[in-house]
């Protein structure tokens, strides 16, 4: 008997994908084109009037309940009209599709196209665009009820753990582990001084990649990453784009700042923020750093980045950040 090789991981064939959301969302002539491989993989389908994006989640990176978790705050968001690209229902009114891939079972969820494009470098307009979203975004994510299948972002998360996680790469350079263990000391006894920041869900990658401008509109997507935390994280991932293009040059420190208040400005036209959030962020963006670095250790497609001389670029940008910006 002819028996299939065991796998950990594969990629699921377009054309199958195709003829399964014709079926289940009375889609006609729906072309699949695999777009990238990642903590999910994201499929591009096409009809002949319209675009959506098909992820594919992996179940050893996100489970069921924290994809329902993901699928309710998303239409949370869309109920009140934030501009986020949404899970889409099938004819039966489900959001979450179970696949049985070689691995096991996986989760799919068919989500609307943002319109538009990514700006690599926003202008004015742009970056009040974003402010004012992401206020909206947050008096959303600030009443919506936790159900905790998501992970928290908090000093466990985003300053102990990553550094348990990387140890053992850095076990041919103590010198910058021994630094990134006093500086994530550092960073989380400043912020438990400061008084008690506001919580809410944080999508946690407000990077330029994850959204899209269309004439003076945007939309906001892949909240792969989203938990519960401190809101001005958020606030602290767009700085820390601008912190990296004045870092690599090009940007000037005095654009980054001026562009950083229009957004604040934008923000605070829809939610209040205060100066103690605001100075909570230069450590917070060590925290933000360790996360993802931690998480480049669990995950197949990071391997690069764990290696000695990526981890030394990230120190000295993390060295760099705390020298020039914690006060």
């Amino acid at each position: 008997m002819k028996t299939v090789f065991p796998a950990t991981y594969s990629t699921l064939c377009p054309s199958a994908l195709s003829a399964f959301l014709s079926e289940k969302y009375a889609l006609e002539d729906v072309q699949c084109q695999l777009l990238v491989r990642g903590v999910g993989d994201t499929y591009l389908a096409r009809t002949s009037a319209d675009r959506f994006i098909l992820r594919v989640y992996r179940s050893t990176h996100r489970s069921l309940p924290q994809i329902q978790e993901e699928v309710a705050l998303l239409q949370a968001l869309k109920a009140a009209e934030v501009s986020v690209s949404y899970p889409l229902q099938d004819i039966a009114g489900e959001t979450i599709q179970q696949l049985n891939a070689v691995e096991g079972e996986r989760c799919a969820v068919l989500f609307s196209y943002a319109p538009g494009h990514p700006v690599r470098l926003l202008n004015d307009q742009q970056c009040q665009l974003l402010g004012r979203e992401m206020a909206r975004f947050h008096q959303v994510s600030a009443a919506f009820s936790p159900v905790k299948a998501r992970w928290e972002f908090n000093e466990e998360s985003m300053f102990v753990r990553p550094l348990t996680l990387l140890q053992p790469f850095f076990a041919n350079n103590a010198e910058d582990y021994t630094w990134l263990q006093q500086a994530a000391a550092t960073a989380a006894a400043r912020l438990s001084a400061m008084k008690e920041l506001p919580m809410g869900y944080c999508h946690f990658d407000f990077l330029p990649k994850n959204m899209h401008f269309d004439a003076n509109s945007i939309t906001l997507f892949d909240f792969d990453f989203m938990g519960y935390g401190w809101l001005v994280n958020d606030i602290a991932s767009f700085w820390q784009y601008l912190s990296l293009e004045v870092y690599t040059k090009r940007m000037t420190q005095d654009e980054a700042d001026r562009q950083y208040q229009l957004l604040l400005d934008a923000y605070r036209e829809h939610r209040p923020l205060d100066e103690a959030a605001l100075e909570a962020i230069p450590f917070i963006s060590l925290g933000w750093w360790l996360f993802y670095m931690g998480f480049h250790t669990t995950h197949d497609q990071f391997h690069a980045f764990v290696q000695p001389g990526h981890l030394k670029l990230f120190t000295g940008l993390l060295r760099h950040l705390a020298n020039t910006y914690w006060k």
